[in-house]
């Protein structure tokens, strides 16, 4: 018996490997990144590094669907039927039944499910984060606009009152027609804004709209590895490329090792400084600018000794690599979701090579992973 419903009746297709084990999914996995980057010595390729197979995810984000009387939270099934997931194996279960509950409040605030094929309606996804270190909760509900707040504050006060561990909420306003996810402005309906988190015992903060990972097991390995690749280098400073909230550069960043962050989007930035100040860093500096204009504005003379960078998913680009090659740091480390455009990159920093490379399996049951490698300059 399959331990989702939804895949067994072929409803959901998010996890197309779940019936296949996971030692044979990793291999298939490494025999993928191999084929990728057919350069690196076999010697330079580690072990594969995974987590629990399922109750991984930190993050739900479901689409509205049904009728305000009849609300379902969830996908649109190959079939074209509405689905609810708000039991999906991957979510723990304490998500589980909260996003059960909060099926349930759309249906008591009366808020109507937004239609694409009508483009009416106000609820299009609810977004919820939750913290592993304590169980607490970020909720977002992105509407199209502010008609519905009035019923979700009217609700909201009992929600809180029978789930406490929800610190954070608020509404993202996405007015555009079959746009992206979220839009521009949010309103908390809470004091607090950010959802506080831990791993290895360095101190992380999400606020909307700020990347974090969604595998947090997975993701304190990946941190883990980098500070240790980093404390062996012995560097006495680092740049944090796409730093985000600081994940990388926290875990690499000490008294003795000067680090600068580099994130465009400012709420991540206040996040991570907000982190350093709480692990007493005052070697540190994190600054909202796009991360290759800040590279093409720097002097030689201003290089560290080791740039991490952790791009999204289309990569670094031409002209960073072409700043990387030029500056030539003596190592870099690249962390990606997408090894595809990490290869394509990697093809584009001169002077380097892959000294070591692992994959992270942040995403089980699918062809998506996350990858680190560890680049050295090499002589003349």
């Amino acid at each position: 018996m399959s331990v989702c419903r939804h895949f067994a009746a072929a409803e959901c297709l998010s996890c197309p490997h779940l019936a296949m084990p996971m030692a044979q999914q990793l291999q298939r996995k490494m025999t993928t990144l191999a084929g990728l980057l057919p350069h690196v010595e076999p010697a330079a390729m580690l072990a594969p590094v995974s987590g629990a197979a399922l109750a991984f995810r930190n993050k739900a984000k479901m689409v509205a669907l049904g009728a305000a009387h009849q609300p379902i939270l969830g996908i649109v099934s190959p079939q074209g039927h509405s689905v609810s997931l708000c039991d999906c194996p991957l979510y723990p279960a304490d998500m589980q039944q909260l996003l059960a509950r909060l099926q349930q409040f759309v249906q008591q605030a009366g808020i109507p499910p937004y239609r694409v094929d009508k483009a009416k309606g106000e609820l299009k996804f609810v977004l919820l984060t939750r913290s592993q270190v304590n169980g607490e909760y970020m909720l977002r509900f992105v509407l199209r606009s502010e008609q519905a707040i009035g019923r979700i504050e009217r609700e909201l006060p009992r929600l809180l009152a029978e789930y406490p561990q929800i610190k954070v909420v608020s509404v993202n306003l996405q007015p555009v027609h079959m746009a992206r996810l979220e839009g521009d402005e949010e309103i908390f309906l809470t004091a607090q804004t950010r959802l506080a988190e831990v791993l290895n015992q360095v101190p992380l903060y999400i606020r909307p709209k700020s990347f974090f990972q969604t595998n947090p097991e997975v993701a304190a390995q990946l941190y883990a590895t980098a500070r240790d690749w980093t404390a062996e280098l012995n560097p006495t400073s680092v740049w944090d490329l796409f730093c985000g909230v600081g994940g990388f550069g926290l875990h690499c960043a000490s008294q003795k090792t000067a680090l600068t962050g580099i994130e465009i989007e400012a709420e991540a930035i206040a996040c991570a400084s907000m982190s350093a100040m709480e692990l007493g860093l005052s070697n540190v500096s994190f600054t909202a600018l796009d991360s290759t204009e800040f590279a093409s504005g720097q002097q030689a003379q201003d290089v560290p000794d080791v740039i991490i960078v952790n791009p999204p998913r289309r990569g670094i680009g031409a002209s960073l690599c072409q700043s990387l090659s030029q500056f030539a740091p003596a190592h870099i480390i690249y962390s990606s979701c997408n090894a595809k455009t990490m290869a394509q990159d990697l093809e584009h920093i001169h002077g380097y090579k892959v000294t070591r490379l692992q994959l992270f399996d942040m995403f089980p049951h699918t062809d998506h992973f996350e990858v680190m490698a560890l680049l050295e300059r090499q002589p003349d």
